[in-house]
């Protein structure tokens, strides 16, 4: 009877986040809730504990953000990332993904990457290359980014997780940020050879024939060599031709400024991470000196740094919740809430019948989290509700923390179905037709770069963990 409750409760919690992924936005949230309430009083489970420590990191991360957006922050860092990726042509396959990666880890979401679309499709196809390399790899790994960056959402929920395990952002970021970087340059190499050339692709030369799209000035001359037809107006015969034009991103007066605070109030918390001594400290119950947690740190800085961005910049607050990061933030924050809640609510009453033996699976064969990260993360397409329905089993398992982290970059599962918005806009800036999407859900242009970086990230993971001391 008692396996049947159990079962049945499944069902609720698994049925929840189904249909928030079926409603989309606020839905996740909100039918994490509704799962909790059917828990509670359909089954009689006590209620969990509400996540409050991370609802209230992402809001004021979000705050930050979204002063920052406001003040024209947002702008300039897309200003320097464009830049950085169309002077570095010849080598945009390798330059993109990690700016992407670079880029996500500073401003805590990969929302930043939208802006960085058109500019690494427009440098690959105006030098003839194609755009599936490097726009795919940056998209993939963009979202590495997320389990790399201190003020990310996923972050604020890891770090609550994690706390009393001895395992702080120092020691998560000692191990996310170099596996992360060893995953971007190895998806960068794998992806470089992913696709035909552009003059070799039936469907780019199918687009061209059909006008869809013109055979970039590098290529015409190559191009008529081998069609025998002209690709349309060029520069003249023997002239070389002229070197592209930078894509210029205007940047707001002031938009440097609030980047720099944004960016400085980031590195404040990654100082306060990694010497403790710097926090304030107050006495336990046992009388001992104990320096207040990073949550709090976290949540005191970020709105800080808002607030100096409103003043600095003479910010509206009315504009800051107008931007476009607040409304997305909010979204994350309720959506956390909600699931982390269904989870802890289920998890907390069912340690004896199903979580201890689902421990005992994943600390017989620790991949087995990596796998399961992976899955649900590619499922929910939400990295922080998939971060606190299965790193509390793993804790639970007696999983050090060390292993548990190196596997929790596997959340790059959020790609396996073509879902996200990052995927989408690919798909759709890229005319020549080289980044796809196919009747198979979970084959796509971003299929081989999201299986390759998460191999990539959780062996080096796994070997950079060994050298954080116990």
């Amino acid at each position: 009877m008692e396996i049947a409750l159990v079962v049945l409760q499944g069902i609720v919690v698994i049925g929840a986040i189904a249909m928030g992924v079926r409603t989309g936005g606020l839905g996740l949230g909100l039918w994490g809730v509704v799962g909790t309430v059917i828990l509670v009083f359909g089954f009689q489970l006590p209620p969990g504990s509400i996540p409050i420590d991370a609802f209230f990191i992402i809001i004021a991360v979000i705050t930050a953000s979204s002063a920052m957006q406001a003040a024209g922050g947002i702008d300039y860092l897309v200003s320097i990332a464009s830049k950085i990726i169309q002077r570095n042509p010849k080598r945009l396959t390798y330059v993109a993904p990690i700016v992407a990666f670079v880029f996500t880890v500073l401003s805590g979401t990969s929302n930043i990457f939208f802006a960085l679309i058109p500019v690494i499709y427009e440098t690959s196809y105006r030098n003839g290359q194609r755009p599936e390399r490097a726009l795919a790899a940056s998209t993939v790994t963009s979202g590495l980014g997320i389990t790399a960056s201190p003020v990310s959402a996923a972050m604020a929920a890891y770090l609550v997780l994690m706390d009393g395990t001895g395992f702080g952002l120092p020691q998560i970021l000692l191990i996310t940020v170099p596996a992360a970087l060893v995953a971007c340059v190895v998806t960068s190499l794998v992806q470089q050879r992913i696709g035909k050339d552009l003059l070799d692709d039936p469907v780019f030369l199918a687009r061209v024939k059909e006008g869809t799209v013109e055979v970039p000035a590098v290529l015409r001359a190559e191009y008529e060599a081998k069609v025998g037809v002209s690709a349309g107006s060029g520069p003249a015969d023997g002239a070389p031709a002229a070197r592209p034009k930078l894509i210029e991103h205007p940047v707001p007066e002031g938009g440097a400024i609030s980047a720099w605070i944004f960016v400085s109030g980031t590195l404040l918390i990654v100082l306060f991470g990694l010497f403790p001594a710097l926090r304030p400290a107050f006495p336990d119950e046992s009388g001992e000196p104990v320096p207040i947690g990073m949550s709090t740190v976290i949540e005191m800085i970020m709105f800080t740094v808002a607030l100096v961005i409103i003043l600095a910049r003479k910010v509206k607050p009315a504009k800051v919740v107008e931007q476009p990061l607040l409304k997305a933030g909010f979204v994350a924050a309720v959506a956390l809430f909600g699931i982390a809640w269904m989870a802890d609510t289920f998890i907390a009453a069912n340690q004896e019948t199903i979580i201890e033996p689902l421990g005992a699976m994943i600390e017989a064969n620790p991949l087995l989290l990596a796998v399961a990260l992976f899955v649900v993360a590619g499922l929910t397409t939400s990295q922080s509700a998939t971060t606190n329905t299965l790193i509390p089993i793993a804790l639970a398992a007696g999983l050090g923390p060390g292993v548990i982290t190196a596997m929790w970059p596997s959340l790059i599962g959020v790609w396996l179905f073509p879902a996200n918005g990052s995927q989408i806009a690919s798909v759709e800036t890229d005319l020549t037709g080289s980044t796809k999407l196919t009747q198979v859900p979970v084959w796509h242009s971003f299929t081989i770069p999201m299986l390759v970086s998460w191999v990539a990230v959780v062996l080096s993971g796994l070997v950079f963990q060994l050298l954080i001391p116990a």
